[in-house]
């Protein structure tokens, strides 16, 4: 393996670094309010809505995914390949995008209200906790199942062999080899989800509802944009940074126990997956799934194809600069990701996306404005704070099998005496090629679809596709707005099809 002094001091650098720039602003937000603010009472209210909603979202996104993930683990039938990516899209979906996808679905007027009320059927309203909580699960869903998917397809064929020539029936299988898998995995992607919900800000003020539903993020928003209190605002960045680091702690002690060590790749058969009534509940889940998932993505595409003819030279610039910024952020997410890919590492990686972007965006312009006018930066600054915000993706992608990398070979490595660099190239990278794969297309849909740092440093003269989107629905051109988006889902999409081509191939095997 590498010489260790060389891989800790990597670790060391890359971990300083995201420490800097997730503290750095913080503090910079404090020293210009001149010290901490005082929480009300709808502050508090704020704090328990946030917890609730956030355990809410990532019980149901993981609870749902188990099902959905292991009947795509063991069937195998025309266009599940493609079936895969597209079930990941609705978690690299720019947000306002998506909601407006759900409120065509679920809205007052959507298909699922119109259906019940031909059935005679009393309707429901998206808005409040439940539209919250069915909100974050339509985002997180895909990326529950696409992690526990690699975890089930990291289990070696020959251990189903194994298992089938013991004749264990299948709940004993599911006791010895899948289980163990999920208390390993499910953990770290509840974690995460959970992380992510904590800073939910454009779901919930779109769907919320009322004070009654405001997270932390929206009283954030409040005290930065409304009332100017940088001091209250900090306090909650600092409250919602503790939250976070918390639960992600707690998660990685739970998420603990060896993989199954690598195998030979063959591709066999699940036995017990013949019986017709597990036939029925995969096919079922499977459905439901592309269901839920697919149909708000298919209100965007249809009240998107007409507005693309009135794109006009903005919108295409706007586009190449998300294409962009979108391919550094990669760059540089990566370049963090694979010192980090340890335990302590995915820790201090989850702060990436705990302390709330509007503050990380106000503390970095009141750093950057006394050396430099922070408009001319903001694409440089968009860029670096997609990377931290991708970097707790990639690590929980990434970290399992390069353990894993680490444990199987590290003794052959040294004892054929390999250079930090052969190491790099000729043993980790390759057995990386997956997860690197899926990380690099999550890492790039989501910073093409980000609109947080850049609407706060962004001039006239500088947007992102998801800033031109917002502001053609600001102007009422809402047609070009959808068009727009539409083209905002093909980039995004693209770029993760792109990317994930390896992970892909490999979950075929």
């Amino acid at each position: 393996m590498a010489p260790r002094p060389l891989a800790v001091g990597a670790a060391l650098v890359a971990a300083g670094l995201v420490l800097a720039l997730v503290l750095g602003p913080v503090a910079a937000v404090l020293a210009r309010a001149g010290g901490w603010g005082a929480l009300g009472p709808g502050d508090w209210q704020a704090l328990r809505f946030t917890l609730l909603q956030a355990l809410l979202s990532a019980l149901f996104s993981v609870v749902l995914a188990i099902p959905v993930a292991r009947a795509l683990s063991r069937r195998r039938f025309p266009g599940r390949g493609l079936l895969i990516s597209l079930l990941g899209a609705p978690f690299i979906l720019p947000t306002i995008v998506a909601v407006l996808g759900l409120i065509a679905v679920f809205g007052q007027n959507g298909m699922v209200n119109g259906a019940l009320k031909a059935l005679g059927l009393p309707g429901f309203s998206i808005y409040g906790l439940h539209g919250v909580v069915l909100a974050h699960v339509f985002f997180n869903l895909p990326l529950a199942t696409r992690l526990l998917l690699q975890g089930w397809l990291a289990i070696p064929a020959e251990r189903f062999r194994l298992a089938a020539s013991l004749g264990l029936s299948p709940f004993a299988m599911l006791r010895t080899l899948e289980l163990p898998m999920l208390l390993r995995i499910a953990p770290g992607a509840f974690a995460v989800i959970f992380v992510i919900c904590l800073s939910s800000f454009a779901v919930a003020l779109t769907l919320g509802g009322g004070p009654r539903a405001t997270t932390v993020e929206l009283a954030i928003y409040q005290a930065v944009r409304f009332d100017f209190d940088l001091g209250r605002a900090a306090l909650l960045s600092v409250i919602q940074l503790g939250l976070a680091l918390c639960a992600g702690l707690v998660a990685l002690r739970l998420g603990t126990g060896g993989g199954f060590r690598a195998g030979l790749g063959r591709v066999m058969t699940r036995w017990d997956a013949r019986a017709g009534l597990a036939r029925v509940l995969d096919g079922g889940w499977i459905i439901l799934a592309a269901l839920f998932l697919l149909t708000p993505l298919g209100m965007v595409i249809a009240r998107g194809l007409p507005g693309l003819a009135q794109l006009g030279a903005g919108s295409w610039e706007a586009a190449w600069n998300s294409l962009t910024v979108a391919l550094a952020s990669t760059l540089l997410c990566l370049c963090w990701a694979l010192p980090l890919s340890t335990r302590w590492g995915e820790w201090v990686g989850l702060a990436g996306i705990a302390v709330s972007p509007l503050v990380l965006g106000t503390g970095l312009f009141l750093i950057v404005r006394p050396f430099a006018n922070p408009l001319s930066l903001a694409l440089p600054v968009t860029t670096l704070v997609n990377a931290l915000a991708a970097l707790p993706f990639a690590l929980r992608i990434l970290r399992p099998e390069a353990e894993a990398v680490r444990a199987d070979y590290a003794r052959l490595a040294q004892a054929l005496g390999l250079t930090p660099m052969a190491w790099v190239r000729l043993v980790l990278l390759p057995r990386l090629r997956r997860p690197l794969g899926f990380a690099a297309g999550l890492t790039a849909a989501l910073s093409i679809g980000d609109l947080g740092v850049i609407a706060l440093f962004a001039d006239p003269e500088r947007a992102t596709l998801p800033l031109q989107v917002y502001r053609l629905m600001g102007s009422y051109q809402m047609e070009a707005a959808a068009g727009a988006a539409l083209l905002l889902l093909i980039f995004s999409f693209g770029a993760f099809w792109l990317c994930d081509r390896g992970g892909r191939a490999n979950a075929d095997t």
